[in-house]
């Protein structure tokens, strides 16, 4: 048996060996008489499938950093937000204290036609218990979620309520939206807070800015701060409303694909009135592609830091067991040629991973002197010839510091413990029906609602209790932010996520400097013409 063995060994390196000698072998035969080495002699019990993902993985990473594989399950969670729907009970929810509290129902959704309200703790769903054992939020997601019409039995806990209350939810398709704000900043200005581009971007944005216009919206605040991208697609869509017939929004280009040029078909719907984009240095993509059409064709001015570089345009590549290849397979160029994808060698570039930290601790997010663009990399804008650079994300028109005024010790050991959120749940829980009853609309409560000392010292009598030591002169320098980011979380509870942005957006310098700029045609027009 011994010697039947080694014969087999002997006669499969000699196959090995005459292949590997044989001009025409290719990788890819390679790859397959490792695999079949591994699986047939390896001292172990392997699993070929996680041999396969390990080797597209490691093959992945020798190309650049947005070359990806996902296996069915992250393939799933990565293409939901973009789809623009999912199925399942229809709520939002924070977990704190290893508690499921729902925010808020979503309107039409299985849960709120069941009864399920703002305030309630979900304990169990089909008799898995969720709160109080340290589940990772994924799990629970995968316990609330599932197929359309498929049934879940919730309980809950009610304040007031004695007992836990039984609900049978049936799933069904519950909307995702990209579109995270919209309200009218001041009389002529509107403000849309953009989270993602997907699917149903360009319409949820088009329906924002009717509903704006009908309370007398003439300019326009795009605000794509921390949006990490999306669809190209989406980003196009959206362009092509502010801009004219024929001007381009972007093209692609690659070795083995022919160049894609997106460019408006028709006149957009409003093309007229002050635009401004908000961005910073994590606003990535798709982000980067509306921001460098805008920025290119002098349709707005760009507000806020140098955005992250992302120009590689990713391809999805679906398997029929649900795992998924997004291969690079162009970049894109924004409409004056310029690629804004910042340097890396491969996807392993431990630089490229940590760019953002060198650039705030080279003093970028701070002034705009600590940065420097190639100015062999230099294009000039459609139509004022304004200079702009590739090779490094968009830089801002006007550029806008971090601002650490109110950052101290203390307000980040109130945050890292949750504490603001914490104490915000226990004080919706104990006054919600008061609240509603007094503040009947989002705008009564956003002019009226205080924050009283009495409970900021609560607040930080929760925090001292959880081990956040009270500081005095730290809390009067951190006690504006803390006072709004609380208002701002209770009316997020109230009314919706919108209300958050309407109360803490005048805490954001980016955000302050963007309405200082279209509140004043005069400096508008000389950043456009770059005459500062």
């Amino acid at each position: 048996m011994k010697q039947k063995i080694i014969s087999l060994i002997t006669l499969f390196a000699g196959v090995f060996f005459v292949n590997a000698q044989n001009q025409d072998f290719q990788p890819a035969q390679k790859l397959r008489f490792v695999e079949q080495i591994i699986e047939n002699y390896y001292v172990d019990t392997v699993k070929p499938d996680h041999l396969v993902e390990e080797a597209i993985v490691a093959m992945l990473k020798t190309l650049d950093p947005h070359s990806t594989y996902s296996n069915a399950e992250e393939t799933k969670a990565l293409t939901e937000p973009l789809q623009g729907n999912f199925s399942g009970i229809g709520i939002q929810f924070n977990m704190l204290d290893d508690t499921i509290r729902v925010i808020q129902t979503v309107v039409g959704g299985p849960s709120e036609k069941v009864g399920i309200l703002a305030g309630d703790r979900i304990m169990t769903a089909n008799d898995t218990l969720l709160s109080g054992v340290k589940m990772p939020q994924a799990e629970v997601m995968k316990h609330l979620r599932g197929p359309k019409g498929s049934v879940v039995m919730i309980k809950v806990l009610r304040k007031g309520t004695p007992e836990p209350i039984e609900f049978r939810i049936v799933r069904d398709e519950i909307p995702t939206y990209s579109v995270s704000a919209a309200y009218m900043a001041d009389d002529n200005t509107g403000y849309i807070k953009i989270t993602l581009f997907g699917e149903t971007t360009a319409k949820e944005v088009s329906e924002a800015m009717d509903k704006l216009s009908k309370q007398g919206m003439k300019d326009l605040i795009i605000d794509l701060e921390d949006n990490g991208g999306g669809y190209l697609s989406a980003a196009v869509d959206l362009a092509d409303m502010f801009l004219n017939k024929g001007d381009m929004v972007v093209y692609t280009d690659g070795l083995n694909v022919k160049p894609s040029f997106y460019t408006n078909k028709k006149d957009g719907n409003m093309t007229d009135g002050r635009l401004i984009v908000m961005v910073n240095q994590y606003s990535a993509s798709a982000s980067e592609i509306l921001s460098g059409a805008m920025q290119d064709n002098d349709r707005g001015v760009i507000v806020g830091r140098r955005t992250f570089g992302k120009g590689l345009v990713q391809r999805p590549f679906p398997f029929p067991d649900g795992s998924m290849i997004r291969l690079t397979t162009a970049r894109y160029y924004t409409p004056s040629g310029r690629s804004i994808q910042k340097p890396y060698t491969s996807g392993n570039d431990d630089d490229y991973n940590t760019d953002l930290l060198h650039r705030y601790k080279a003093g970028e997010f701070s002034s705009a002197d600590s940065i420097h663009f190639d100015p062999a990399l230099m294009k000039t804008t459609l139509k004022l010839n304004r200079p702009v650079y590739g090779g490094g994300g968009i830089m801002p028109d006007a550029f806008v510091p971090i601002d650490t005024t109110y950052y101290t010790d203390y307000y980040r050991d109130l945050v890292a413990k949750a504490i603001i959120n914490r104490y915000c749940n226990q004080y919706i829980d104990d006054n919600r029906k008061e609240l509603k009853k007094k503040y009947s609309t989002e705008s009564d409560f956003v002019a009226k609602f205080t924050v009283t000392d009495a409970m900021l010292n609560d607040l930080t009598k929760l925090g001292e209790r959880e081990g956040v030591e009270f500081n005095k002169e730290q809390f009067d320098i951190s006690e504006p932010v803390i006072r709004t980011i609380t208002k701002g979380l209770i009316g997020r509870d109230l009314f919706e996520q919108s209300t958050y942005y309407r109360i803490a957006n005048h805490l954001n310098p980016i955000y302050r400097r963007a309405l200082e700029i279209i509140n004043s045609p005069a400096e508008y027009d000389a950043i456009l013409s770059h005459n500062k």
